[in-house]
């Protein structure tokens, strides 16, 4: 395993307005159950990383405002999720942060399409900080993941997926998208990080 001065946490969008039972997901009955699993199950390899001198990063979704404050949101995801409104996913407000059980992060970074890597400053301060291994959780595995995960390949990070670390829809779209991942990452469980990292 890389060193953990130079292995970063990727959480993905385990964000109040994702999965809190009041954020705008559950407000728009969409909230999964299995993502709001995440956090608890999560939480002691964060704790145990960090302790060991790797970084806990985060990625947070975000609902750009534009004119009048309305949100600049994409049509095929207001198509999909048409009861996100102004203040959604709103940069600095509740629903745009990290829930508080994975807090603190060390590292967020604002992103507005599937991909961490897509417009944002995430490459740019993962070689800033020397990283060159990512350790990927959250949501959804099949969109946010699996594009983040993807563009770190191409840029020559290593990566692995924490299979019960992350969350879709349902567990064939999970399970689907886990299998498409194994040539562009390694896939491990939380036990089994949480072993290696604690190794002497």
């Amino acid at each position: 395993m890389t060193p953990l001065a130079h292995t970063a946490l990727l959480i993905v969008d385990l964000q109040n307005d994702f999965i809190h039972p009041d954020g705008a997901y559950a407000r728009g009955k969409a909230a999964s159950p299995q993502a709001q699993a995440l956090p608890v199950k999560l939480k002691p390899l964060a704790d145990l990383i960090r302790t060991k001198g790797g970084l806990v990063a985060a990625t947070q979704f975000t609902l750009v405002p534009g004119r009048g404050g309305e949100p600049l949101i994409s049509p095929h995801l207001l198509q999909m999720r048409p009861f996100l409104r102004r203040g959604d996913f709103l940069p600095g407000g509740w629903g745009h942060q990290v829930v508080d059980t994975l807090q603190p992060i060390d590292v967020a970074v604002e992103k507005i399409a599937y991909s961490a890597f897509y417009q944002t400053r995430l490459e740019w301060l993962l070689r800033k900080l020397a990283i060159e291994h990512l350790i990927v959780c959250g949501i959804v595995t099949n969109g946010g993941v699996a594009s983040t995960v993807r563009d770190a390949h191409v840029r020559d990070i290593d990566v692995t997926v924490l299979e019960d670390g992350c969350a879709a829809p349902t567990e064939a779209m999970h399970a689907e998208a886990i299998a498409a991942l194994k040539p562009v990452a390694s896939i491990a469980t939380i036990a089994g990080v949480m072993a290696e990292v604690a190794a002497p």
